[in-house]
């Protein structure tokens, strides 16, 4: 029987110790099933999460309220 391997995402070294393994969020893919996240117990304080769709939200409501049609100025 195989021995199932994960990735730590604090140091990007191989965890072979299932119980040594601490599970995060699983990350969608663009096309597949994705993958679980998993760190080192020790590399817990080292992981953060992909801050892109955060800047991507943040610069759609940026436009949206800086466009010369938004809807807020309409009322002034």
């Amino acid at each position: 029987m195989s021995q199932t391997l994960f990735c730590c995402r604090g140091c990007e070294g191989v965890i072979t110790d299932e119980e040594g393994a601490v599970f995060f969020w699983h990350e969608p893919g663009g096309s597949g099933l994705g993958r679980d996240v998993y760190a080192h117990r020790e590399h817990i304080h080292q992981v953060r999460e992909d801050e892109t769709a955060i800047r991507l939200l943040a610069r759609i409501l940026v436009w949206h309220l800086t466009s010369p049609d938004a809807e807020w100025r309409k009322n002034l």
